[in-house]
């Protein structure tokens, strides 16, 4: 019988999280509402949760966001984030179902200097890779670019729709703004001119296979008339291959070390669990065990 493998969460880690609306209809089609909405969440409840940001986009269909875990409590984030989101979206768009699609979101862990640079590029670069505008810097919706690396910062002010206007709970503004991430500083002289380099690359890419292919970009004009319940038509291919960890192209040693780590942790973890099944509440799961810990109150390993 196929299980969902354990996920470790240990502070301090970087992350590439995305997400996708149901079905990839068009709810998150940008407009000041939206931007706004999801500035709030993500400054209101970064800050409750201890998640740094350092780049982002909202595309249409889906989201990209790349952050730190800096307090081990990424899950508990994720889950209060795209629930609120999709409550406000529900209302603003009148839409009945889930706004997000029903699994779950797609987590990799960022495991070098190489593969958080690459991953800053990639999600910046993400409406040209997907030939929505031709300059990644045009689209309308939420999204960071080299010059917001690290100085951009986003206001938002509360959302008028859901949320109760006279209670306390939700502060009346929000301020979101990136960060560089610690590795990035760690493991590059110039981290800035890294991304650039990767980002103009990624753009050049996506240009010659839209003139190759014969694509148009669709333009930030056009891109904001798109109907909120039309979807997307383009093909994708189902069941792709959703990674725990990235290293970064050609890091042989970084990738060898994080497949050993994840068997090792895996298994500890399926060792642990077979021993509290069989009624042993003092074994002690692997470090960065989150499920057990959470919700049963099991012993974890210290992470240090």
């Amino acid at each position: 019988m196929r299980v969902t493998q354990p996920r470790q969460i240990v502070s301090g880690s970087t992350y590439l999280v995305t997400r996708r609306v149901l079905r990839r209809h068009y709810l998150l089609t940008p407009d000041a509402f939206i931007n706004n909405l999801f500035v709030f969440f993500l400054a209101v409840l970064g800050a409750k949760y201890g998640i740094v940001f350092h780049a982002l986009c909202l595309m249409s269909t889906h989201e990209h966001l790349i952050l730190t875990d800096t307090e081990g409590k990424l899950p508990n984030f994720l889950c209060e984030y795209h629930r609120l989101t999709a409550l406000v979206l529900k209302v603003y768009r009148k839409w009945e179902g889930p706004a997000w699609e029903p699994d779950k979101p797609s987590i990799v862990h960022l495991q070098t200097p190489e593969a958080v640079a690459q991953a800053i590029a990639y999600v910046m670069a993400n409406p040209t890779q997907c030939w929505a505008v031709k300059d990644a810097a045009d689209w309308p919706g939420l999204i960071s670019n080299p010059r917001d690396l690290w100085t951009g910062t986003w206001n938002a002010t509360k959302p008028t729709i859901y949320l109760n206007q006279d209670s306390d709970r939700w502060p009346a503004r929000a301020t979101l703004s990136l960060q560089i991430p610690a590795m990035l500083k760690r493991g590059f002289a110039n981290p800035l001119s890294v991304i650039k380099a990767e980002y103009q690359a990624r753009l050049d890419d996506a240009r010659q296979k839209a003139e190759t292919e014969g694509k148009h970009f669709m333009g930030p004009e056009r891109i904001k008339k798109v109907s909120p319940y039309q979807r997307a038509t383009s093909w994708e291919d189902l069941r792709e291959l959703n990674p725990t960890f990235a290293v970064g192209r050609g890091q042989h040693d970084a990738r060898k070390l994080a497949i050993k780590a994840v068997k090792a942790f895996r298994g500890a973890y399926r060792a642990a669990l077979s021993l509290w099944r069989a009624g042993n509440r003092l074994v002690q799961f692997p470090a960065g065990t989150w499920w057990m810990r959470v919700f049963h109150g099991a012993p974890v390993a210290d992470t240090g």
